[in-house]
């Protein structure tokens, strides 16, 4: 079986360090499109369309969030799971510094800083998650049970429309 052409990037390098089966998908990506245009690109679901956020407390300490691609992140809910006064998303300088990646390509596998992971309960009841690869116009389809073996993240209910 022929090899699949994508990018080799630190992502991809944790998932075949822990045997994890999944297909690279390439589209075109487009600043500011977000999981609507890689849902549109690659004809799937944007709810299973995965985003992976950097997010701070306000001591900036930096944490992940993996959230549907359809929802968003709601920071007072995390907050308060997390007993912080306040969370936000990290500016796209200080995420890129934190992740290694650049803010439209971040993956939660490989990152630079190891930092705490939080994935929306319900990730984990899909069939099949498409999550960046670790850049931009990268996506890689896997079964969310294989990222929840390998990151080990918090489940979490912070999804708001």
């Amino acid at each position: 079986m022929a090899r699949q052409k994508h990018p080799v990037t630190p992502a991809i390098r944790v998932l075949r360090q822990h045997d994890i089966t999944f297909t690279g998908h390439l589209y075109t990506y487009e600043d500011h499109g977000g999981t609507a245009v890689c849902a549109r690109e690659l004809g799937v679901d944007e709810h299973a369309v995965i985003k992976t956020l950097i997010f701070e407390t306000e001591t900036g300490e930096p944490l992940i969030v993996l959230m549907h691609g359809d929802r968003e992140v709601s920071t007072r809910g995390l907050a308060r799971l997390l007993g912080a006064k306040q969370v936000i998303p990290c500016a796209p300088q200080t995420a890129d510094r934190h992740s290694g990646y650049q803010v439209g390509g971040t993956s939660p596998f490989g990152t630079r800083k190891t930092m705490p992971v939080y994935m929306e309960r319900t990730i984990a009841d899909l069939p099949v998650i498409y999550i960046n690869g670790g850049k931009r116009g990268f996506l890689v389809a896997m079964a969310p049970q294989d990222l929840i073996r390998v990151l080990h993240p918090a489940m979490v209910e912070v999804a708001q429309p």
